[in-house]
């Protein structure tokens, strides 16, 4: 591999003036540079290192829902929209009022709440009357059990109708008020006053609690043996470009997607500062760290020309070195040597430009 090399003298000339040597014997590639102390001082190394190189992979990925922190509403009753309280996009606490409605179902429903609590009182008046009697030898075992089933179906048909209002409370203008059923944001709503209400119908909203979501991520079948699930992967957005979300990758389909012709990877977030908003396209950066040692140096050593790649190698104080190498590959601020460079060499990794330019002229 052909290399140049310049020898740098502290002469107290301008910063950087270079000239070629003339003269009979003198190798032709080599070329001397003068050089004042300032310069060189300005001159900064790193070390070629052996490392295990570091692989990237980046797949795109979109921001979901986490499935168990929402509730489509569907009613459970027929009815009219009487007025709503809540418009898409608003943040709500479990238990406030959404919507009033009007229907004759509840109203059954209520009036049977009002007779089974009646029924329901009045066995517990006669269990009671008879464990008394029983004690008192007034009363048979048998009609002691009587009055027990009677109590448990009086409580049975009860608790069946306090259930089913549950989602709703009595207003006093003959209404019902349906409430929110978690705390969290309103995310999707078909509910609007004087619209009808079906139990076949569409959901009438959808709460999300957004503190946590799913990031899912696109995996093609070439990029599956990176890809494990526990892997740190660091995510950014457009809408965030200088801030990277680290986490994990918590689980990988097994079964390609029919459309897409792709592996599914999700990756739980948290979400507290609710700066991932379901729908947002995401880029989900993978790293994976292979076995193989590797010359690694940083990248800003790294100088292109004519095609090829060439860094400063400093072989002592005042001398320096243009070498070519090969390389293996990159990842973010490191690159990784295949030929070319040897562990602990000097790489100049300021104002080497100045000095390659300075090798290279005629």
């Amino acid at each position: 591999m052909k290399t140049k090399k310049i020898l740098l003298l502290g002469f107290p000339i301008i910063l950087f003036l270079l000239h070629s040597c003339s003269g009979k014997g003198t190798d032709s590639a080599e070329k001397q540079a003068e050089i004042n102390p300032t310069f060189l001082s300005t001159v900064k190394t790193t070390k070629a290192v052996l490392s295990n190189q570091q692989e990237e992979l980046i797949l795109a990925g979109k921001v979901e829902y986490d499935p168990d922190k929402v509730i489509s509403y569907v009613p459970l009753v027929n009815g009219i929209i009487d007025r709503s309280y809540f418009s898409l996009g608003d943040k709500v606490q479990k238990g406030q009022s959404l919507l009033d409605i009007r229907s004759s179902d509840l109203s059954s429903m209520q009036m049977e709440y009002i007779s089974f609590e009646s029924d329901l009182k009045v066995a517990e008046r006669e269990m009671k009357t008879a464990a008394e009697m029983f004690d008192d030898k007034m009363l048979s075992e048998k009609e002691l059990l009587e009055a027990q089933a009677r109590l448990k179906q009086a409580q049975a048909s009860f608790d069946k109708v306090k259930n089913d209002l549950f989602p709703y409370s009595h207003n006093s203008n003959g209404t019902f008020s349906i409430k929110a059923p978690m705390s969290g944001y309103i995310v999707d709503k078909k509910a609007s006053s004087g619209s009808p209400v079906s139990t076949d119908g569409d959901p009438l909203f959808v709460i999300a609690d957004l503190s946590s979501v799913w990031i899912i991520a696109n995996v093609y079948a070439s990029n599956l043996q990176f890809v494990k699930e526990g892997m740190d992967v660091d995510i950014t957005t457009l809408s965030y470009p200088d801030e990277i979300f680290s986490a994990q990758i918590n689980r990988v389909s097994q079964v390609f997607d029919s459309e897409e012709k792709v592996l599914k990877a999700r990756i739980v977030m948290q979400n507290k500062d609710l700066k991932l908003k379901p729908e947002m396209s995401v880029v989900v950066r993978l790293k994976n760290e292979t076995n193989k040692k590797t010359i690694a140096i940083p990248s800003d050593a790294l100088i292109f020309d004519d095609n090829r790649y060439f860094v400063i190698v400093k072989n002592s104080p005042e001398n320096f070195q243009a070498k070519e190498v090969q390389l293996q590959g990159h990842n973010n601020n490191v690159s990784y040597i295949r030929s070319g460079l040897s562990e602990n060499e000097e790489v100049v990794i300021s104002n080497q430009l100045l000095i390659y330019s300075g090798l290279n002229k005629k």
